[in-house]
Order: structure tokens, then sequence, then C-alpha cells
């Protein structure tokens, strides 16, 4: 709740949180630490919609403005025992067995799914089953199978490509581990406008990761280039450069440059930090020009005088 003080200033309600994963890279959720202190790396036992789970501590008790919270905190049951932690890795260790038995099952039932992981929870009350599959999957006969099989809870659980490569893991083009599965905690919108507006090729095999689809780092920088594209030389601005006037043709940001072509035809690059006063001259070299500056020539003259200084130039097409 904000409260406004007689000075005009907002002060807010503070409450204590504490912020846990439940995988490695996931998504961060707050709990209430119901007055207890936790710290990062201890394993904590919680209460979800799924059940009582174990998850790891990682960001230690603190304060946050209650207005940041989006839904009601729930309290984090207790401090996780030695004993249930020998338990949850005794389970750990038995997920690839699980695996195996499962793709046994899903062969013999003939369903079109792919097995992706396996996962207990901490008491092996409940197993999971990770699976991709192109379309929806009729894996009613199967939950039954393992669930005779295990002894225990079973679920099936349908993801994408990309939260594929999140829970295996591997090394992307540029030689490191995955972002997705190293540190990224929530897929973010990524556009095939992006790629356009990097200049990068559009080769699907150029631009996609390990999971086939546009990879995350596209986003990474998007934003630095419509920054720095903003104060460069448009794309058909008329320069004047010291080999004469031209016409932008192409913008390399990396490179702080614009490729001018001259009237001869020929191209240049032209660092944007040597043509400063160019951008606001027009191509007939007079800055008094009323056009705006740069690109009044392709503007207003399609190729030649902005009407104010009366000197038409022929530029030749790009």
């Amino acid at each position: 709740m904000n409260l406004a003080t007689n000075t005009g200033i907002e002060t807010h309600n503070y409450v204590v949180v504490v912020g846990i994963r439940f995988r490695p890279a996931g998504r961060i959720y707050y709990f209430d630490p119901q007055g207890q202190t936790f710290n990062n790396g201890q394993y904590v036992i919680v209460e979800t919609v799924r059940g009582i789970e174990a998850a790891r501590v990682v960001i230690a008790s603190k304060k946050i403005p209650e207005s940041d919270l989006t839904e009601p905190l729930k309290p984090v049951q207790r401090l996780a025992t030695e004993d249930e932690l020998r338990m949850m890795l005794s389970f750990k260790s038995k997920e690839k067995e699980a695996m195996v038995r499962c793709a046994e099952r899903i062969a013999q039932h003939r369903l079109p799914m792919k097995l992706v992981e396996a996962e207990y929870t901490f008491d092996g009350s409940r197993l999971t089953f990770y699976f991709t599959a192109d379309e929806r999957v009729d894996f009613r006969g199967l939950v039954r199978d393992l669930a005779a099989t295990f002894r225990t809870r079973i679920e099936l659980r349908q993801i994408g490509a990309r939260d594929q490569a999140k829970l295996q893991g591997g090394i992307g083009p540029c030689g490191k581990t995955l972002c997705c599965s190293s540190w990224i905690t929530d897929f973010g919108i990524v556009s095939i406008k992006m790629a356009k507006e990097q200049g990068l090729p559009l080769n699907p095999t150029k631009i996609s990761g390990v999971c086939g689809r546009l990879m995350c780092c596209l986003a990474y920088e998007n934003d630095n280039y419509i920054q720095a594209k903003q104060q460069m030389p448009q794309i058909g601005t008329m320069l004047d450069t010291p080999s004469g006037p031209g016409k932008v043709v192409s913008v390399n940001v990396p490179k702080n440059s614009v490729e001018v072509m001259l009237e001869s035809g020929v191209t240049i690059q032209v660092p944007v930090d040597e043509q400063s006063s160019s951008q606001k001259s027009c191509a007939c070299g007079k800055s008094s020009c009323t056009c705006g500056g740069g690109g009044c020539c392709s503007a207003k003259g399609g190729g030649g005088g902005c009407g104010t200084c009366g000197i038409k130039k022929k530029m030749q097409k790009a």
C-alpha cells in the first residue's frame, strides 16, 4: 500500500521475501520466509500448486516494496533437513533409469512423442516426464502403465523446442554453453526484424539456435542498434565526403561508418565522425538550405537539389 506524506513524497510498505528456484537457470519465485532467515545455496521446503517441493535459495531474505509483488506470497515451510537432501539425491540418481523405462513404454504404445527428461520430486511422491511432439498426444494409457511401473504419481508435460534446449543444454554456435540453460530465466520475444535491423544474413542456418528457433542473442543488442542508427545518416541521405558528394547506401553500426556511393558510381566507407558537419548540409555544400539537412536531395529532388539553393546534381541510382 502506498502512503502519501504531507511533503508529497510517496512511501511504500515493505515486505520480507526470499527468492528460490526449482531448476537451474529457472524462473525465480518469491516466497514469504515467515520470519526465518535463509542464505543463498540453502534448500527449503515449500508448498506449490503441484504439491510439496524442495527448492534452492538464490536470493537471501531481503525487503522489497509490496507494490512489486504481482500475487500473494506463499510461505516457506522450513529448511530442508539432511535426510531430505540425501533422499533428494537418491531419487535424482534414478531419473536416468526412469527415462529408459519410460522410453520403452512409449515404444510399446506407439506414441508419436520424444522423451526429453524425467524429474522426481525430492521425496519421490511425483515423477514428471517432459516430452516434445508435433501435435497433441493421447497418453492416458501410457500414464496408467507408468503409474503401475513406478508406483508413484505420474505427470507428463509437453514442452516446446526452446524448453527442450533449456532442459537438455548444449553448446551454441558461439562455442559457449546455451544461454537458455545457463542464465536466461524467461524467453523473450525474438523476431526476424531484429536480424534485419542488425544487417545479418536472413539465412535460417545462420540465425537459428540448436533448438531450431531464432537465436535469443538477436535481442541482446537490438536496442543499441536502433539507438545508434538514430544518430547516423539514414540510407538515401546525401553526404559531402572528402571524395565528393554521394548518397548513403548502407549503414555499418559496429564500425560506426556508412557506405556512400559517389557520382562516379564508386562506393566508399566513410566514418560517421569524419562527416559530422556533412549531415547538416545539402549535397551542394551549403548548410543554409531549409530542407532539413542531409536528406533533402533524395527527398525532394529525387537525386538533385533541394529547391532552395538552385543547384542540381545528377546522381546515379544505387
